[in-house]
């Protein structure tokens, strides 16, 4: 539950003040390599991966390859057909000869939108795609390029899938009252429903109840009912469910252990057993193991990690990240660590509900060198981790921010405005200007570093009782300390900030993304899914109803145009304090009713007629609300007698399409069906 997915109006500011050194790059090639729908791919570069020590880019490339072998895993996650159509649409898109049509753009099209998403849901709405390809079309080109015994479901069935509006409408369903299980298409359950999942676990942690250190139950299975009707998991592990892809990604993992030191070689070689085993204790010694290690350079995350796409908060997907750290920009992140104990110390909640002593508290920023799974095409900017409270109690966490990653964003936008068109008043868009990267880059840093790990559960507590809202309401909480803090003297006193004036470049920012520009990547007539969409709706919403009798936040029309300003950036700070201390206070006593109020009022519902008008403004500024990347390629370059590795290299591919194809060539690692 720990990302912080994306700058927050999408990164639409240029480089500005606070950013790291300014980074190499390639002028001849375009930062955008691709655009459709409402996603826009962008090229993002390593800086420093060459002047690496020969055994950390070794590392790298071996810890690579292990990102990509779970590509399948997330596919197969998401949506139980995923693959089998995946599998049929390339076929077709490899062999046909009909690449003239309207009928092979639209499959095109299709393609890159389901590659992007890792499957027929769109990755943030999860509303099921519509083909604009015809029915007729696809089952001639599927009688002509597509052997029966591949397709392993009936044609019928396939092409219902794709054009049945009522098959598998949303990979995720959070709508209050619904059965959350039988009503979300992804592939963490079968064959049984939400009152018979919520039993079985609730036994099962009955069973430990008086167990030192609570393990997540159900993170890395399925649920099912067997043959005889009987609730049992299937555990994601080698000579498990997706064992194919897990003994590759051991594979790749054995290797880097060769090359790694000796600290990270353990923890390496901790992760190896934990797929070997599928035993979630085996996972928290790796976790512990990981979180200790703050001396390694290069770094990585790798497994079943983040519980967005389960209704409820349990099943994990598959995500790996390979990264190492940028030293001229930790110096931030280093500073913020330093004073973890006075943050929480100062920290607007009960006095109850803050740790006393905070541990192990370290955050950096990192150059990223892979994207994997959940974290590709799309990835977070910032991560804090491991997400076991028990851990983070005992052991600490650790916290990132992409530096590559926001900086790649930064340039795909520059010029695009965005800005003169949402942004009202000319001093809030001169300090977004000024600021905005520096802004966004420390709200990611205090969300990560210090938000996640904040506070503590009361006595009693066990940390599941929110269920459906537990995302949403963790991501506020994390959120609501940034923002927080952002505007906090102390930030300038520890030289982190020039002035306050960077705080208010991302409250306004803030706000009106929360009430109004997130609202572009939401279909007409749909409601708020999404939980950091939520999250961002909610405190943005609650903030402009407590505040409106002092017109903290206002709404003003403009030339026929609304646009929102915030008035009081002191007052809002307060608001931002209030709020945290109560969502503070809903997570450590587990209350879900307080939690379902709070999300259910200001977080879901969407205003019809400020949709419409968001979406056309956007639509004129030919703006992409969704990005994502291509990943770099690495080749090993061995000495003449092709034994030993002397150096590794990297390139820069700037062809979305040929990138998936060749992934799905060299890394489709399990059957149609699993």
């Amino acid at each position: 539950m720990n990302k912080f997915l994306e700058l927050s109006v999408m990164g639409v500011f240029a480089v500005a003040a606070g950013a790291s050194a300014a980074k190499p790059e390639s002028a001849e090639k375009p930062w955008i390599v691709d655009r459709f729908d409402d996603i826009k791919v962008i090229r993002y570069e390593v800086p420093g991966f060459e002047s690496l020590p020969l055994r950390e880019k070794e590392l790298i490339y071996y810890l690579s390859e292990a990102a990509k072998c779970g590509r399948d895993i997330l596919f197969d996650q998401n949506f139980k057909y995923n693959l089998v159509i995946r599998h049929t649409l390339e076929r077709i898109y490899n062999d046909t000869d009909d690449r003239d049509s309207a009928d092979f753009k639209a499959l095109e099209k299709y393609l890159k939108k389901m590659w992007f998403a890792n499957g027929i849901h769109h990755h943030y709405s999860n509303d099921k795609f519509r083909p604009e390809f015809a029915e007729k079309w696809l089952r001639e080109q599927i009688d002509r390029y597509v052997y029966s015994d591949d397709l392993d479901i009936p044609v019928d069935f396939l092409c219902a899938i794709l054009y049945d509006p009522d098959m598998y409408p949303s990979r995720l369903n959070q709508t209050a009252g619904a059965d959350v299980i039988l009503t979300s298409a992804n592939n963490y359950y079968e064959g049984v429903d939400q009152q018979q999942v919520e039993e079985f676990y609730a036994r099962m942690a009955e069973q430990h109840k008086d167990d030192k250190e609570p393990i997540s139950y159900g993170l890395n299975s399925k649920l099912m009912a067997d043959e005889e009707g009987n609730v049992v998991e299937r555990v994601w592990r080698v000579g498990g469910m997706y064992s194919p892809a897990i003994e590759k990604i051991v594979y790749w993992l054995d290797k880097a252990a060769e090359v790694a030191e000796p600290v990270q070689r353990r923890t390496i070689e901790a992760l190896a057993k934990y797929y070997r085993t599928g035993d979630l204790n085996d996972f928290d010694a790796y976790n512990i193991l990981w979180v200790k290690d703050l001396e390694s350079n290069v770094d990585f995350v790798n497994g079943f990690i983040e519980d967005y796409g389960d209704p409820l908060g349990r099943k994990a997907s598959w995500e790996a990240n390979v990264n190492f750290r940028d030293e001229q920009a930790c110096r931030r992140t280093e500073i913020i660590s330093a004073n973890a104990q006075w943050f929480e110390d100062n920290s607007p909640v009960d006095p109850a509900y803050k740790k006393k002593t905070v541990k192990g508290v370290s955050a950096k920023v990192i150059t990223v060198a892979m994207l994997g799974g959940d974290c590709y095409p799309a990835t977070p900017i910032g991560i804090n981790l491991p997400n076991a409270d028990w851990i983070r109690k005992e052991y600490g966490s650790k916290s990132v921010t992409i530096d590559n990653i926001t900086y790649a964003y930064d340039k795909a936008a520059h010029g695009n405005g965005f800005t003169e068109e949402f942004v009202l008043r000319r001093e809030d868009r001169e300090r977004m200007d000024k600021y905005g990267k520096l802004a966004d880059d420390l709200h990611t840093d205090l969300h990560e570093c210090l938000g996640h790990g904040s506070g503590q559960l009361a006595p009693g507590t066990k940390g599941t009782e929110l269920r459906t809202y537990t995302s949403t309401l963790e991501e506020a909480r994390a959120d609501l300390f940034g923002l927080y803090y952002l505007g906090d003297e102390k930030l300038v006193e520890l030289g982190l900030i020039p002035s306050l004036d960077v705080a208010w470049a991302q409250y306004a920012d803030y706000i009106m993304n929360g009430m109004m520009t997130q609202l572009s990547r939401i279909e007409p007539g749909k409601n708020v899914e999404e939980s950091h969409m939520r999250n961002r709706k909610l405190i943005a919403e609650w903030c402009y109803e407590k505040g409106r009798d002092d017109n903290v936040i206002e709404w003003v029309v403009d030339n026929g145009k609304r646009y929102i300003v915030v008035n009081d950036f002191r007052r809002l700070r307060e608001l931002f304090g209030e709020l945290l201390r109560e969502v503070q206070r809903i997570k450590s006593e587990g209350d879900y009713e307080a939690g379902k109020q709070l999300v259910e009022r200001y977080a879901v519902a969407v205003d019809a007629d400020l949709h419409d008008e968001v979406l056309r403004r956007y639509r004129a500024l030919n703006i992409e609300p969704y990005g994502g990347f291509v990943n770099p390629e690495y080749r090993l370059v061995y000495d003449p007698t092709g034994t030993k590795v002397v150096d590794v290299e990297i390139s820069y591919p700037a062809d979305y399409v040929q990138q998936m194809l060749g992934y799905g060539r060299e890394y489709s690692l399990l059957p149609n069906l699993n």
